[in-house]
């Protein structure tokens, strides 16, 4: 047998793979990257870094300890383990888009031989592995499960967070067979602390999507709540803080201008889709959709109330959004709610700037929209400001204190200081 020469190759380095890259080599694994992003690949090589959670001192590490990007595939025949990590986007048509875990996979198989283990950790449907990914494995003629090892792990990267990352976050493990996944848990289990099998691959495919939705139908609640109390004249989140309280039976779930990120507006999609494969609509992923993807129109709305209270008009009023990426201290807008609320605020002929300091550029609509530098002065002079991220960067106090008028969607003011949403 082909004694491996690497131990693992990662397909895919963004924001998934290059923290699993180098959760690995810190554990003294030799990786390699393989990426088609041919100035990705070269960014790294150069000890540059395009993700949040690591810097570039973090890859110039990597680098020195024998890490390597490379566009070129014919590394993983030397490989005895490769993890594919590309992205798992939305077609056009709300259908899971898998266009890159075919082409990762077809890279593959000229190169796959037998005792390598192969994990899929791009988030997909219950059966992508044992119906996508199997069969274009074994057209080589080597069978998954007898010959080589097929896995599925979730990956549960969760950026900006300072407390979990992936070495002491508990990693699920499900395999094509129960030797697959035997084989699977000990190569995770030398550089992840805790280790959880389940009994195969659609299992852990499935509690992928199932913490996904669980976050998406509860955030759904919140927002539909927010709607009704305000107009009950009820403090949600005072309310939802005395719920807090209980030690059991409760979990505290915040609304806010809209959910965004890789995961909770995509992830409970692919259950979606594949609940409609068996002739029904799965109506709470449905529903929670329809909720939350309303709330940056209602967050505009609740502005143009408040304008119209003070005697301004949304058309002309001078609005800064303070915070435009989709979680707290990361530099990432995908599926930002701020994208959609400036629009929907530019369309009304709002004059829209933004604060974040960690975005430089940012645009809407294809319009550029202006940057503020010196926040205490702008949020002074602005007709009003929506707190749509509450980065730790910003003096979050002294900038409600300054704020004539300031709209908070995310609770952290108190209701005295701010219009909550």
């Amino acid at each position: 047998m082909h004694e491996p020469q690497i131990d693992l190759v990662v397909i895919g380095l963004g924001y998934v793979g290059l923290p699993l890259a180098q959760c690995a080599i810190e554990a003294g694994l030799s990786v390699v990257g393989v990426d088609r992003d041919e100035r990705k690949v070269a960014g790294l090589n150069a000890g540059r870094s395009h993700v949040d959670d690591l810097s570039d001192s973090d890859v110039r590490a990597l680098v020195v300890q024998g890490f390597r990007a490379t566009t070129d595939s014919a590394c993983i025949s030397d490989a005895g383990a490769v993890v594919i990590c590309v992205p798992t986007p939305l077609s056009s048509d709300g259908a899971p888009d898998l266009t890159a875990v075919r082409s990762a996979t077809q890279a593959i198989v000229p190169h796959l031989r037998p005792g390598m283990l192969v994990v899929l950790e791009s988030t997909t449907w219950p059966g992508t592995t044992d119906e996508v990914v199997r069969p274009m494995l074994e057209a080589g003629g080597l069978a998954a499960g007898v010959d080589f090892h097929l896995a599925y792990s979730p990956e549960r990267i969760d950026p900006g967070n300072p407390t979990y990352g992936l070495g002491n976050t508990p990693k699920v493990v499900g395999g094509q067979t129960p030797a697959c996944t035997g084989i699977a848990m000990g190569f995770y289990q030398r550089f992840v602390d805790t280790v959880v099998a389940v009994k195969g691959t659609r299992e852990a495919e499935m509690a992928k999507l199932l913490e996904n939705t669980y976050r998406h139908v509860n955030i759904a609640l919140m927002n539909e709540m927010a709607i009704f109390c305000h107009e009950l004249g009820v403090d949600l989140w005072e309310s939802i803080a005395a719920a807090a309280t209980k030690p059991f039976g409760f979990t505290a779930f915040y609304p806010g201008p809209g959910v965004g990120g890789h995961c909770i507006p995509i992830d409970p999609n692919y259950l979606s889709y594949k609940v409609r494969t068996l002739g029904y609509p799965f109506r709470f992923v449905e529903l929670a959709q329809e909720i939350n993807a309303r709330m940056p129109a209602y967050v505009v709305q609740r502005a143009m109330t408040l304008l119209n209270d003070h005697g301004k008009a949304l058309r002309g009023a001078r609005i800064i959004l303070l915070g435009v990426t989709y979680k707290p201290d990361i530099a990432d807008d995908r599926e930002s709610p701020s994208r959609p609320v400036a629009r929907r605020l530019l369309e009304f002929g709002a004059e829209v700037s933004y604060a974040d300091p960690h975005v430089t550029d940012w645009c809407v609509a294809g319009r550029s929209v202006p940057r503020v530098i010196d926040i205490e002065t702008a949020v002074s002079d602005a007709d009003l400001v929506i707190l749509l991220q509450p980065h730790r960067a910003f003096d979050l106090q002294t900038l409600v204190a300054k704020s004539s008028l300031l709209f908070d969607t995310r609770g952290y003011a108190a209701a005295d200081q701010a219009v909550r949403l």
